[in-house]
């Protein structure tokens, strides 16, 4: 497969505001206020609060990007477990995000089957960030000193791939969890999604099968 990213239409982003000078406390009061009577989601990084209101585009591109790392998942016979954008918390680094998408698969049997705490649990393997519009926070710093050891990120255009070595991301071609897939393998699914999204899916995992077959 091979597609150009210029292909994937341009679309609105996101609407966000940051807050600044908030200490812990704030954020938790906020949070549990916003999270029960809106759809926004916060980042909170040492003082800074940023809020995002998604855009369709912006949930358009996260439920598909989640779509294909399920089907990678089902086809390449892995386990997971999904956290969606659960609040990740870690009062110690000051610091708490609702990632778009958050999965456990190689650490899959340490949480399967019960509530996950970052006190005592490792962060999900894979976090997946859709900022089309510019954020104030600097992802890459907060999900790396969270630990996490892959982040992808999507800009409605461009997928980065971000492995954490030494505490530090460093972005690669290659998915460090699916190796076997391409950038191009994401752009492909997600144009053939503007118009047909069970064609995309169908497409895919035959396409995937093949693949698997053969090696």
């Amino acid at each position: 497969m091979h597609l150009a990213t210029d292909t994937l239409p341009i679309a609105p982003g996101e609407n966000r505001v940051a807050l600044r000078g908030m200490d812990w406390l704030a954020y938790c009061q906020m949070r549990s206020l916003l999270n029960e009577r809106t759809r926004a989601r916060l980042t909170y990084d040492r003082g800074t609060l940023e809020i995002t209101m998604p855009s369709e585009a912006h949930e358009f591109y996260a439920r598909l990007i989640e779509r294909f790392i399920i089907i990678l998942v089902v086809e390449l016979g892995l386990r997971v477990k999904t956290l969606g954008s659960t609040t990740l918390d870690r009062e110690d680094l000051d610091r708490g995000a609702e990632p778009d998408n958050g999965y456990y698969i190689q650490n899959q049997p340490l949480v399967a089957g019960r509530a996950v705490d970052l006190e005592v649990d490792p962060p999900p393997d894979l976090v997946v960030e859709v900022d089309i519009n510019h954020t104030d926070i600097d992802k890459n710093a907060l999900y790396a000193a969270m630990g996490v050891p892959e982040f992808w990120r999507f800009n409605g255009r461009v997928w980065r791939i971000y492995e954490l070595r030494d505490g530090e991301y460093g972005e690669c071609d290659r998915s460090p969890t699916f190796p076997m897939i391409s950038k191009d393998d994401l752009y492909q699914f997600l144009t053939t999604c503007q118009t047909d999204e069970v064609a995309a899916e169908i497409n895919f995992r035959t396409w995937l099968r093949t693949q698997t077959n053969a090696s």
